[in-house]
């Protein structure tokens, strides 16, 4: 399997957990913001989009942040969670069109404050897909804290056992 078939897979495997996780969220309680100075969920949902919408410039264009493509952030639970999907899909469709050795050339990559860097598009994806599951780690938790289920996501939770 190449590594961007094991991206793929890992992508997609992923996608649909995190989905599974916004799906679980209250809806009215999508302006909870577990200290001041952390995001909102509906912010942090935000991030899926984000990571998406990235990922999808980062497989053939030049990288610029924000993404000049994002989307408009939607005023209802319902519509964040089928732009979140879409931003998803739309990644893993451009993942699976493009060939290897694209995905083997550089592209600038914020590295740190004011700081670009070449790195290769592929662990620029990889980057993006760590991100994605470090920012739903994070909205587990707002689950938790909202009262919501939390579903399983690589074990049991306390809410979705493992029969």
């Amino acid at each position: 399997m190449s590594e961007k078939q094991k991206f793929q897979e890992a992508w997609d495997k992923e996608s649909a957990t995190t989905l599974k996780v916004l799906r679980a969220f209250p809806e009215d309680k999508t302006d909870l913001k577990p200290h001041p100075s952390s995001r909102s969920a509906k912010d942090l949902a935000w991030a899926f989009v984000f990571d998406g919408v990235a990922g999808s410039q980062a497989v053939q264009g030049d990288m610029k942040f924000p993404p000049p493509n994002m989307p408009e952030k939607p005023a209802s639970w319902k519509a964040m969670i089928i732009e979140v999907e879409k931003a998803l899909k739309v990644m893993s469709d451009r993942v699976r069109k493009v060939d290897d050795a694209q995905l083997n050339t550089t592209v600038k990559f914020v590295t740190g404050p004011k700081q670009m860097t070449d790195l290769r598009r592929m662990d620029v994806l990889w980057f993006l897909l760590n991100d994605t599951i470090h920012h739903r780690g994070q909205f587990s938790v707002y689950l938790r804290m909202a009262g919501g289920k939390v579903p399983a996501i690589y074990g049991p939770s306390a809410d979705e056992k493992w029969s």
